[in-house]
């Protein structure tokens, strides 16, 4: 079972913190994320509720954030300019260059995924959710994916239109996450499910913004 902290709004009455004992003071923002361990997306389902969060692992301790209170950084060392010339890679652009938060934990670099696992079992229909990418503003395509053995297989593409929706399972997932050019970008993201018994439930939309440096 993980620990988790979550970050508070502002305003809270003092009744509220006194009961909450455990709750972390209000974290001033944006915090800005570098290297280690998160889960971009992380859900929750309580009281009926689907919640989109951010996991920050990367001090150790899991944080439960606001997305949007975080920058996610792709340092230059994320850089490649050796993305593969096949047709199959052309979903990371043209010219050989992208910045890629890879799905194996690299030192210096965010170790990035989405997370589901404690969402219970039995919830909804096949135990599953799907991940809707609704918008991308930058200055080039964001797209993210798994690699095998060369072979990308690509789960979201901001270069051949939008929106697009995967279905996964509710598990812990770490994925590429390709950028095309250097500069900021944000990507909205909503998670639905749906439930069994009948009904579906959604996070609602959230921004996440992803700092890209060619410096």
């Amino acid at each position: 079972m993980r620990i988790r902290t979550k970050i508070l709004a502002p305003l809270v009455v003092a009744g509220t913190l006194a009961s909450v004992a455990v709750a972390a003071p209000a974290q001033a923002v944006p915090i800005t994320l570098t290297s280690g361990h998160v889960d971009v997306l992380d859900l929750d389902y309580n009281s009926g509720a689907l919640v989109l969060r951010v996991l920050d692992g990367t001090g150790g301790t899991n944080v439960e954030r606001n997305p949007a209170d975080v920058i996610f950084r792709v340092p230059l060392a994320a850089k490649t300019t050796s993305v593969p010339g096949g047709s199959e890679w052309a979903f990371l652009g043209t010219g050989g260059t992208a910045w890629i938060l890879p799905q194996d934990n690299v030192s210096g670099l965010l170790w990035a995924g989405w997370n589901a696992d404690e969402v219970a079992d039995g919830v909804f229909v096949n135990d599953e959710m799907t991940i809707n990418l609704t918008a991308v503003s930058g200055p080039a395509g964001f797209s993210i994916y798994t690699a095998s053995g060369g072979t990308p297989t690509v789960l979201f593409d901001s270069g051949n239109g939008l929106p697009d929706a995967q279905t996964v399972p509710l598990e812990h997932t770490h994925v590429n996450w390709g950028f095309d050019a250097a500069g900021t970008y944000t990507v909205t993201f909503n998670v639905t499910g749906n439930k069994v018994g009948g009904g579906t439930v959604s996070s609602g939309s959230k921004q996440f913004t992803f700092e890209v440096l060619n410096a």
